[in-house]
């Protein structure tokens, strides 16, 4: 009996451990709430437990794309009271297989009438090609379940109980609660009548809540409006000039059209953003966002971007966001810098290319006179969200100091277009007066058979990347566009005709595109893989507009001058990995096995 009760005491105690509350993250997959995820991470583990409303077997996967196909895959369930989990992958045309190598470790596993739970483990980086790795890019969990447990030939089709969510399971930061009775005011659109058309910027003034003295904003949440989650792609929030004509208040119309309010043009300082998938953002303890003084937005401009890809008709969207507000001032106040490509139709890519990357730069001539200026001392970026559209696939915000590169401020390697949002840093990362910053936008125009311009719609493409940082300065912008001289050049034009009296402005010559507009032209040239490949390596090599804007419409002196792309003497390489072998044991099982040597019962372990 008593190598029973030291076996106990072991099991208790490892069960104990995996056991523990020590869940920072949670999420619910399905829009019905029956499948809930938590899970914790390490420098090296992560493990993961789902609740799900069946008493049949569960399944959860990383997938490259969303898709079933080439996912990573983990199938478990409890049958008669013993909980089971295997290691599977679905190959190229969706067949899943029992993986060869197991490489998720079953923690512990229960159910009852209703419920199976199910907590695993397993490395972030497994060395098994089968296997996907879990890094600081986003992931596209995919999900399903079934009534029955998985059978000797295997698990039954799950129908129509199944989904995806885009995420970041390495996130540094965990949803924070706000105190209960926080006070907060909406800015939300009502019964706005989105148009019959695929992109549309919808934009309203709201005067911010009034307060007799200074308050902070420290969450912000969006109010999407049941059912149009993949409809409002985007949020964006603009100081407004604080005089405006209280007449203006409510007035809403379509954004960047010839018959809007005047007064829209006064809103260019961007206050916060958010994006498709975000789940709101809530500020650092130390850190808000300033309300009630003489420099703080009294009356902002909210653009919300519709995507209607399938043209929908009589579509009325409510939509808009939630802010909380407090009197009890955090230490700091909060600013946003948006970096990145100038969005303009001089930021193109050719069509039919796998890869194309594009380069934004905050550059340190902007950074010297803004921050040398305003904060000599620098300021602190503490979260960046990154930005692109359908074309986008990777995007990196790169720091340089005196020609050295730094570990970048943020990268996603497999960045979702239906899933942005502001990414806490680790660690706050000081930005100096001289710095250089570098967004870079990698994309695909395979399939594509004309040239994708730089521009608002979601077939157009951006590349920025917005920095949230502390204390705040007199900076709104920071950013560069390559010139267009050498871009036409490439394709062969020779002049323009002049004087320039329409836009896209128009070619004289050569014959070949003569009173094409230069975005004809552009599309005329016939493009290949290998022309598109030298265009871009000339474009990155080009010199670039410098956009270095103030609040409001004003600009520091160095706005609208033309540099040249730093050289740069080191560039930042990923970490290389580490594979630890197969047949190495679980530092569980070691812990487990080293218990069961101790009292010397390794045969009554090993039965187990």
């Amino acid at each position: 009996k008593y190598v029973v009760l030291v076996l106990f005491t072991a099991f208790w105690f490892y069960a104990s451990f995996s056991h523990g509350s020590g869940f920072r993250h949670s999420t619910i997959l399905d829009p019905h709430g029956k499948y809930h995820l938590k899970w914790r991470f390490d420098r090296g583990t992560i493990t993961f437990e789902i609740e799900v409303e069946t008493t049949g077997y569960v399944g959860f996967g990383l997938s490259p794309n969303g898709a079933m196909a080439l996912s990573d895959i983990v199938i478990g369930g409890v049958t008669d009271g013993r909980p089971y989990l295997q290691d599977y992958f679905a190959d190229a045309k969706r067949k899943v297989h029992r993986d060869v190598q197991q490489n998720y470790r079953l923690e512990y596993g229960r159910e009852n009438n209703t419920h199976t739970v199910l907590a695993f483990s397993r490395d972030l980086l497994t060395c098994d090609t089968n296997d996907k790795d879990i890094t600081e890019s986003t992931v596209r969990v995919i999900w399903a379940y079934h009534s029955d447990d998985v059978g000797p030939s295997g698990p039954m089709y799950h129908g129509v109980n199944r989904g995806r969510k885009s995420m970041r399971l390495l996130d540094p930061g965990s949803k924070v609660n706000i105190t209960s009775g926080t006070d907060f005011f909406n800015l939300q659109n009502i019964n706005v009548p989105v148009p019959y058309k695929d992109t549309t910027y919808w934009c309203q003034i709201f005067q911010i809540q009034e307060v007799q003295q200074k308050h902070h904003i420290i969450r912000i949440e969006p109010l999407i409006q049941r059912g149009h989650e993949n409809l409002v792609h985007h949020i964006l929030l603009y100081q407004c000039d604080s005089n405006l004509n209280e007449s203006e208040l409510g007035a809403s119309h379509e954004c960047y059209h010839p018959n809007m309010p005047d007064s829209f043009l006064t809103c260019e300082t961007i206050v916060f953003a958010w994006a498709i998938g975000g789940e709101g953002f809530t500020y650092p303890p130390h850190v808000g966002l300033s309300i009630g003084t003489a420099i703080d937005p009294v009356y902002v401009l909210m653009e919300v971007h519709y995507d209607n890809p399938a043209l929908q008709q009589g579509v009325v969207d409510s939509s808009g966001l939630r802010l909380f507000y407090t009197p009890e001032l955090r230490q700091y106040d909060a600013g946003v810098i948006e970096t990145g490509v100038w969005v303009s139709l001089y930021h193109m890519l050719p069509p039919g290319m796998q890869e194309y990357v594009s380069e934004g730069h905050c550059t340190r001539e902007c950074l010297q006179e803004s921050l040398g200026q305003e904060m000599p001392n620098g300021v602190r970026v503490f979260a960046v969200l990154m930005h692109a559209h359908l074309a986008g696939r990777a995007i990196r915000t790169r720091h340089f100091r005196e020609q050295e590169e730094l570990q970048p401020l943020s990268h996603d390697e497999e960045f979702d277009f239906n899933f942005q949002e502001f990414q806490l840093l680790k660690e706050e990362r000081l930005l100096l007066p001289g710095d250089h910053l570098i967004t870079e936008c990698k994309y695909t125009t395979k399939g594509r058979q004309n040239m994708t311009w730089g521009g608002l719609t979601t077939r157009d493409e951006m590349c920025l990347s917005y920095l949230l940082y502390y204390p705040r300065v007199n900076l709104a912008r920071c950013e560069s566009l390559p010139e267009i001289t050498g871009q036409l050049k490439f394709i062969g034009v020779k002049e323009i005709q002049a004087p320039v009296t329409t836009w896209p402005f128009m070619i004289k010559s050569p014959k070949k595109y003569s009173n094409l507009s230069f975005t004809e032209a552009m599309d005329k040239y016939r493009w290949s893989k290998k022309r598109g490949k030298s265009f871009n390596e000339m474009v990155l090599q080009l010199p670039m507009n410098v956009r270095c804007s103030k609040w409001g419409q004003d600009e520091w002196s160095i706005q609208g001058t033309l540099v040249s792309p730093p050289e740069m003497k080191s560039e930042v390489k990923p970490p290389s990995v580490v594979c630890r072998s197969a047949s190495e044991p679980h530092s569980g099982v070691v812990f487990l096995f080293t218990l069961c040597l101790t009292y010397s019962v390794v045969q009554a372990c090993l039965s187990l």
